[in-house]
């Protein structure tokens, strides 16, 4: 059972980035695992690039634009 705050949590949606959520904070994955965090903001990865999923480590920065390829 969801424990109840005194007040909602904060998350905010950033452009094409992650999403901030004031902490501290525990997300279960779709796997059954558990993360934690007690810090005051937390980046959540919404692109599963991240290396530390699902905490974001701005992978997505690396990502190419849509008809630009790298070589």
């Amino acid at each position: 059972m969801p424990n109840i705050p005194e007040r909602p949590c904060r998350i905010t949606l950033g452009e094409d980035g992650p999403l901030l959520v004031e902490g501290p904070v525990e997300i279960t994955c779709a796997d059954g695992m558990v993360a934690a965090s007690d810090r005051f903001l937390v980046a959540v990865c919404t692109c599963r690039r991240s290396r530390m999923y699902p905490w974001c480590d701005t992978s997505h920065r690396r990502r190419t634009q849509p008809g630009r390829e790298t070589d």
